[in-house]
């Protein structure tokens, strides 16, 4: 079967090749057809060509037809998501994480991602024992494939490519978008046509396969609303419960500020970071995450954005310290179907 080997190096089947698969435990050998058909109803590679579509599903879509050779069957976009002060409520970013996907029938998968031009990959879809060699990047998602693919979603295999509008150095959490997008785009294409995946099903999927995400924000990618902040319950299958939180309506802004340097130097440079805004007139501060990070979230008065961002801009400057980040945050909706 076509795969990685230790050494990273990978084969891809060109179109009309087909791919040799093992069958059950007499060892024969079938030849099945590489990739699934993309029916005219499920067709998203138009995406990639349609001017008015946001650039970046345009290019994801774009992307995967361009590494695997046809275009996706589903694009899905998943917001970055964070928690406020209080550890039960969370809501989600106006940044998206997108992923296409397309469906195979020869139990291959191929992943690629512009984070990681050089580090695309083909693996062999398996249910059980150790998950085969792969790139760094690629680990989590094939965890996330392996788990749907032993739900019943994509056990031929799938092309899929992923792309965030955010890295790790914008102070997000990258991971839980991530999984969610997979996750969305896969059961799509592998749900009957006009039936959205079960949220609530993935989210459990998902913290079976990864288990050190962070299971609040997963339930803010799948459930947020936009200007609402969602209470987490112990009881996940209980009717989702929102709280009101749109800073933007009450002349307020929320804004994430992020360290650059050395990690070692983060947590003081944040709680600096945090004194200069308040003393700017910040309302409050807090970090978007369960981890210590490189990174705050700051409520401020609209009026008082520039005051704060030249604030902590003049502080960092005048130590010779690089300065920080500032990103504007939008309470966004929940991850959906790009059309």
């Amino acid at each position: 079967m076509t795969g990685a080997d230790p050494s990273g190096s990978r084969v891809r089947p060109g179109a009309g090749v087909t791919a040799s698969r093992t069958a059950g435990c007499g060892g024969t050998t079938a030849d099945v057809p590489g990739p699934a058909p993309v029916t005219a109803d499920r067709v998203g590679g138009d995406l990639a060509r349609r001017a008015t579509a946001d650039p970046l599903y345009r290019l994801v879509a774009y992307a995967l037809e361009a590494a695997h050779g046809r275009p996706p069957a589903a694009v899905w976009s998943a917001p970055y998501a964070f928690r406020l002060g209080s550890p039960g409520l969370v809501a989600a970013a106006g940044w998206p994480t997108a992923a296409a996907a397309a469906p195979r029938t020869d139990g291959l998968v191929r992943l690629s991602s512009l984070g990681h031009p050089a580090d695309s990959c083909d693996l062999p879809l398996t249910l059980s024992g150790p998950p085969p060699v792969a790139p760094a990047w690629a680990t989590r998602p094939y965890a996330v494939l392996r788990a749907l693919a032993r739900a019943g979603f994509g056990r031929g295999g799938t092309d899929l490519h992923v792309q965030g509008s955010l890295t790790g150095a914008a102070g997000l959490a990258t991971a839980e978008p991530a999984d969610c997008a997979v996750a969305l785009a896969v059961a799509d294409v592998h749900t009957g046509a006009g039936e959205p995946p079960d949220r609530e099903q993935l989210a459990r999927l998902l913290a079976g396969a990864v288990p050190d995400g962070d299971d609040g924000l997963r339930r803010a990618v799948l459930f947020a609303r936009s200007g609402r902040a969602l209470l987490l319950s112990a009881e996940p299958r209980r009717r989702q419960r929102y709280v009101a939180f749109d800073p933007a309506a009450s002349g307020a802004r929320l804004v994430l500020v992020a360290v650059r340097g050395e990690a070692t130097d983060r947590s003081r440079e944040l709680a600096r970071a945090v004194a200069c805004a308040r003393r700017a007139g910040a309302l409050s501060a807090w970090p978007p995450g369960q981890r210590p990070g490189r990174s705050v979230l700051v409520l401020l008065p609209e009026a008082r954005l520039a005051a704060v961002r030249a604030a902590v801009a003049e502080d960092f400057r005048d130590r010779g310290r690089p300065v920080p980040r500032f990103l504007n945050i939008a309470v966004a909706g929940a991850a959906r179907r790009e059309e």
